[in-house]
């Protein structure tokens, strides 16, 4: 699109099914890295990635030509194939419905880079419920606790 210039920094974050932890440490890089590519072939900048047994977080410098829910669908289905037809878990891999997304300032970048990498560290002492709910109040987001955190197919 000639002529138009943006700045666009979205972290998303998104649960395995059921909140499930199936992202094996053995394997979770081989994710990350077919995850990058999915968003690189799109067009986008992938910031940072990093994921728990139970749930992944992106942060893209976004282009303007794609809807964010279309990204989201393609990198959820694209990485749930190859999950389930590559890498062959034992129990069958796939994402929750639904996802959030939160926007950021370019000053903020290297703060949320740094978030992302130290999900291992963060997560010792807040679980994925805790993180995913204070994201949400510090970014005034309504929600309906009944489909953020229960369990449902």
């Amino acid at each position: 699109m000639a002529n138009t210039y943006t700045q666009i920094y979205i972290q998303i974050v998104f649960a395995v099914r059921n909140r499930a932890a199936l992202i094996s440490p053995q394997w979770k890089e081989r994710l990350h890295k077919y995850i990058t590519g999915i968003v690189q072939n799109k067009g986008h900048k992938l910031l940072a990635i990093n994921s728990m047994p139970d749930h992944l977080h992106i942060f893209i410098g976004m282009k303007p030509d794609e809807a964010l829910s279309d990204l989201v669908r393609d990198v959820k289905r694209d990485s749930t194939n190859f999950v389930n037809e590559e890498i062959k878990p034992k129990s069958r891999f796939g994402w929750q419905e639904g996802f959030g997304a939160f926007s950021y300032s370019r000053s903020a970048i290297d703060t949320v880079v740094k978030y992302i990498l130290n999900q291992e560290e963060h997560h010792r002492r807040k679980t994925f419920r805790e993180e995913y709910e204070s994201f949400l109040k510090e970014f005034a987001v309504e929600y309906d606790t009944r489909y953020v955190f229960e369990y449902f197919d």
